[in-house]
């Protein structure tokens, strides 16, 4: 039987998935009502405002993935910590812009029930040069 730890594990891969596929079922499933998304430039979105960048088709990836992750279990809450790299584009309103980056993401999950959600995210862009952190 899965641990907790590969089962966040394996969520935050399912999640990357969706991203990457623009699934706005499965992150309409799997982000909690109050979800704040803060991107590595700074800007804060609800989950409405999350999905909706996929649902309008203004963000599009083509390639998206999660690895490097560490999981961390407190009671109810548990936080993964992974990289993230991801090609593709955001076009919205006055803003265009290629995404070429990696980013270092800190993922918020709570237990609601018998099930997990995602109730935040936080990315910054990792520096060239950086590395992996020590265990």
């Amino acid at each position: 039987m899965e641990d907790l730890n590969e089962q966040l594990a394996r969520l935050g891969s399912e999640w990357a998935t969706a991203e990457s596929r623009g699934d706005t079922v499965f992150l309409g499933e799997v982000l909690a009502d109050d979800f704040i998304g803060v991107g590595p430039y700074g800007f804060m979105l609800t989950k409405e405002e999350w999905i909706e960048r996929h649902a309008s088709g203004k963000l599009k990836y083509d390639s998206f993935a999660l690895d490097e992750t560490r999981v961390r279990l407190y009671g109810d809450t548990a936080v993964l910590i992974g990289r993230e790299t991801a090609e593709g584009r955001y076009e919205g309103g006055d803003i265009r812009r290629s995404v070429h980056e990696k980013f270092r993401a800190t993922m918020l999950f709570v237990r609601d029930g018998s099930r997990w959600l995602l109730a935040g995210i936080h990315m910054s862009l990792i520096a060239d040069g950086a590395g992996r952190t020590s265990s």
